[in-house]
C-alpha cells in the first residue's frame, strides 16, 4: 500500500502546471495541531503537562465548555476521554463539531479533557530520558495504567475542584480503564461511570492484520521495528494527507490503508474528512507496547508485560511470571458499547468479557460497527453519543 500511496504522489507532481484540481478539496485542520482545531471550530481550550511518577511528561487538552458563552458559573461535571492504540487526543475532533463526541459533549455542558497516552505525537517528553533512548520506550499498558491515568486523572480533580468524573475510552483506552480500575481501587472511587467503547480485555479471537506480529519472535519484531518507536506520524504522512487523501480517486487506497490495522465501515466514513484523519494518525507507541498485545494474542489473557526472562520478571513483579490482571475486582458502573463487524474487538473476545464486568449499567451491540467507527462513524451521535449523555445526565 505505501508503494501504491508513493507512486500517487509522483502522479500528481505535474497536476498544478496543467491546472489539475478537480476533485481537490482540503480540510483547513489538516495543517493544525490539536489546539489549532478546538480554537478553529469556536472553542476555548487550556494545554497542560501532566508528570507521571515515572517521569513522562503527557499533553492534555480541555475544552472547559461550549461555543459562546460559558454559561452558568457552577462547576460543569467532568468528562475524560481516552484514545486507542496509535492513536491520540485527534480522535476525538477529527470530525465536524455535531459528530465529535469532544465538541458534542462540550456543547452539552460538560467540562471535557482529553488524553495522550505516553510516547504518542503529543507526549513525548520526559524529565530526564530523551526519546532518541531505548529506555524511554520501555513501557507498555502496564505503565499507561500504572502511571499514565493516576497522574492524568488527579490532575483534573485538582484542576476542577471536583470528586469524581466520567471516563470514556476506546479500545486501548477501555483496556488501561480496567487495568487500572482493578488495581488502584483509590482510583477507581474517581469514575461515576466507565464508558468503554469497542472494549478490548482479552485479543484471542482477534481478526486484525496486526495478530501476524504473533507469528514473530520478539528477535524478529526487533529486528524489523527496532526497540522503539513504533507507526509514528512523518512527514511524508502528512504529505500523503494533505496531497493525496484530499483528492475523491485516492479516498480508497487512503481509507484503506489509514484504517489497515484496525478495519472500518466506508459507508459509515466522512470521506470529505479524509485528509484530517491521516493528519492525525499515526501518532505512534513503544515496539515494546506492540510486543505486548502480541503476548496478549497468543496468551488469550490480559497480563502484564513478560520481559523475556525470570530474573526481568522478578525484578518488575517479585515473582517469576508476570501477574494476570483480575478484572472481576472493578467495581466501576460500566456502559458498554461493541460493533458486530469488530475486527480488532472480536465478538468472541467481548462475549467472554461481559460475565466479568461486575457493575455492567448499560451495553449495547451495533451490528454494522467496526473498530473505528465508535469514534468516526457518521451515525456515532445516533448510535452511541446521545445514550451515552442520557446516561451521565441520569447520574447527575
Amino acid at each position: 500500500m505505501w508503494q501504491l500511496l508513493a507512486a500517487a504522489c509522483f502522479s500528481l507532481l505535474p497536476g498544478p502546471i496543467h491546472g489539475y484540481k478537480k476533485g481537490i478539496t482540503t480540510n483547513p485542520e489538516a495543517h493544525m495541531n490539536i489546539s489549532q482545531i478546538i480554537t478553529y471550530w469556536g472553542y476555548p481550550y487550556e494545554k497542560y503537562d501532566v508528570v507521571t511518577k515515572d517521569g513522562y511528561i503527557l499533553g492534555i487538552y480541555r475544552i472547559p465548555h461550549g461555543r459562546g458563552c460559558p454559561g452558568p458559573t457552577a462547576p460543569k461535571p467532568v468528562v475524560y476521554l481516552q484514545h486507542g492504540l496509535i492513536a491520540s487526543a485527534g480522535n476525538w475532533i477529527c470530525n465536524l463539531p455535531n459528530n465529535s463526541l469532544a465538541f458534542l459533549l462540550a456543547d452539552n455542558g460538560y467540562d471535557v479533557w482529553l488524553g495522550n497516552s505516553r510516547g504518542n505525537t503529543w507526549s513525548r517528553k520526559h524529565l530526564i530520558l530523551s526519546p532518541t533512548s531505548a529506555e524511554y520506550w520501555a513501557f507498555s499498558l502496564d505503565e499507561m495504567a500504572k502511571y499514565d491515568l493516576p497522574a492524568t486523572i488527579n490532575l483534573i480533580i485538582e484542576k476542577t475542584g471536583q470528586e469524581q468524573l466520567y471516563y470514556v475510552g476506546h479500545s486501548q483506552g477501555t483496556t488501561i480503564a480496567f487495568i487500572a480500575f482493578s488495581t488502584n481501587p483509590e482510583l477507581a472511587k474517581r469514575i461515576k461511570i466507565f464508558f468503554a467503547l469497542a472494549p478490548v480485555v482479552t485479543v484471542k479471537y482477534t481478526r486484525s492484520p496486526m495478530k501476524k506480529l504473533t507469528t514473530l519472535s520478539r528477535k524478529a519484531v526487533k529486528a524489523l521495528f527496532g526497540d522503539k518507536m513504533f507507526s509514528v506520524h512523518t512527514l511524508f504522512d502528512q504529505f500523503i494527507a494533505t496531497k493525496v487523501c484530499n483528492r475523491k480517486i485516492f479516498h480508497s487506497a487512503c481509507s484503506n490503508f489509514l484504517f489497515s490495522l484496525a478495519g472500518f465501515d466506508p459507508k459509515n466514513l466522512n470521506m470529505s474528512r479524509l485528509d484530517v484523519y491521516f493528519s492525525q494518525a499515526p501518532a505512534g507507541t513503544s515496539v515494546q507496547n506492540m510486543l505486548h498485545w502480541a503476548q496478549a494474542v497468543n496468551s488469550g489473557q490480559l497480563q502484564a508485560f513478560d520481559w523475556g526472562n525470570p530474573d526481568q520478571n522478578m525484578m518488575h513483579f517479585h515473582q517469576l511470571t508476570p501477574p494476570l490482571y483480575n478484572i472481576t475486582k472493578m467495581e466501576v458502573p460500566t456502559a458498554m458499547w461493541s460493533g458486530g463487524q469488530d475486527v480488532v474487538a472480536d465478538a468472541k473476545d467481548t462475549e467472554n468479557l461481559l460475565p466479568k464486568v461486575s457493575n455492567l449499567i448499560y451495553y449495547k451491540v451495533i451490528p454494522h460497527y467496526n473498530h473505528m467507527d465508535f469514534y468516526l462513524g457518521q451515525d456515532a451521535p445516533q448510535e452511541i453519543y446521545q445514550d451515552l449523555i442520557q446516561l451521565m445526565k441520569g447520574c447527575l
